[in-house]
């Protein structure tokens, strides 16, 4: 079934037919109307249509009431010939406002709440002012849509059209394939919004599909069996989110963290290691050591790391295997010298000593002194000796 039913409109196609649309186009621009017509449930309580033609100049071809069968629309468009020159899009679609959507031309009156839509269908730039114009047709209720083919400006089009933009802007590159808007204007007009009347059970997000409806659900939820209600979905499982080292799921959505020593990056997903050995940032009490985001402590020379890995503790330098003094350590602080037994003298490399040697040389008043000690020694001896022969 290609005819719609569902919608009635008051509905004026405005053709452009300037110079630079050459006659087999303006061919096929009626054949596109012709088709269009025959997608539609034509009559004079359900869609009504109206063709306008224009160039420098504007030609109603038939109101609103003139036609209520889809034979007698297709014969009149058959009929319908270009104009001239120029391309006043502005003046057509006031003479759309002032001349057909009129009681008197068919218009059917507010209060039966009738859709009132303007197709226009250029390849041109307008040459009069049509901003202010598609404005004032807006607000007084006419929806519009923009069909542009191979030069139109884009501009243009999204200027006059309703919003939203991208459902009332359309562009073809030829008019040789014009015919292809048919099923989407068929769409647009005969399929009822669902959604937009509230009359579905979706329980986040009503997406419309042709006649009918598909649910969907926000962010960081997936689509029940049901087809209909959501469940929030875990963010932070491999794969769902972007963070470099830790991920906190929260209603729905997650947020990035780094682990110790880490700070995350001004891209929120990633982070960077941090100097822990920086003031303040550590607890040690003489020599922080970073690695990789994190840090561990240690001591100066001559002092040993406490059992809490944190403070440090002088040591004895004199203790047995801590120094390299050859014979005596001597303790100075947290530092130590080497010093030597008696008889014996340090040697230059301050570490071992060598025996003293004592010298040989004496004065003459000193040998003197020793002959007469040595005299004395040996007359006492033999004195000893004669009494005891006695």
């Amino acid at each position: 079934d290609t005819t719609c039913k569902n919608r009635p409109l008051d509905l004026v196609f405005i053709v452009d037919s300037s110079r630079s649309v050459r006659p087999e186009e303006f061919e096929k621009v009626k054949t596109f109307l012709s088709e269009m017509i025959d997608t539609l449930d034509v009559g004079e309580r359900t869609t009504r249509v109206a063709v306008m033609n224009y160039a420098s100049t504007v030609k109603v071809e038939f109101p609103l009431r003139t036609y209520f069968d889809k034979a007698s629309l297709k014969e009149a468009v058959s009929r319908i010939e270009p104009l001239s020159a120029g391309t006043m899009t502005g003046l057509a679609i006031q003479t759309a406002m002032d001349e057909v959507f009129t009681e008197e031309m068919g218009t059917r009156p507010a209060t039966f709440n009738i859709p009132k839509v303007v197709i226009v269908v250029t390849d041109g730039r307008p040459q009069d002012q049509v901003q202010d114009v598609a404005a004032s047709a807006r607000t007084a209720g006419i929806e519009i849509y923009a069909v542009g083919v191979d030069r139109a400006d884009m501009q243009s089009l999204r200027i006059m059209a309703s919003e939203p933009l991208d459902e009332h802007v359309f562009y073809v590159e030829t008019y040789g394939v014009i015919e292809k808007l048919t099923s989407k204007f068929r769409e647009t007009f005969c399929a009822v919004n669902v959604c937009a009347l509230g009359t579905h059970d979706c329980e986040q997000v009503c997406v419309r599909n042709g006649r009918s409806y598909l649910c969907d659900c926000y962010e960081g939820y997936t689509l029940n069996p049901d087809k209909r209600t959501c469940s929030a979905v875990d963010t932070c499982a491999p794969g769902r989110h972007k963070c470099d080292q830790i991920c906190v799921s929260y209603n729905g959505s997650y947020a990035c963290d780094c682990y110790e020593g880490y700070t995350l990056n001004p891209d929120k997903n990633t982070c960077s290691a941090v100097d822990m050995c920086a003031p303040g940032r550590h607890d040690c009490a003489q020599v922080c050591l970073s690695n990789d985001g994190s840090y561990s402590c240690d001591c100066y020379e001559g002092y040993t790391l406490n059992p809490d890995k944190k403070t440090c503790s002088a040591v004895d330098m004199c203790a047995p295997g801590r120094h390299d003094c050859e014979q005596v350590c001597v303790r100075d602080d947290l530092f130590y010298s080497c010093d030597c037994y008696q008889g014996y003298t340090l040697n230059p490399d301050k570490k071992t000593c060598s025996r003293a040697i004592t010298s040989s040389l004496i004065t003459t008043e000193e040998s003197c002194k020793c002959e007469a000690i040595a005299a004395l020694q040996d007359s006492v001896t033999s004195h000893l000796e004669a009494l005891s022969t006695k």
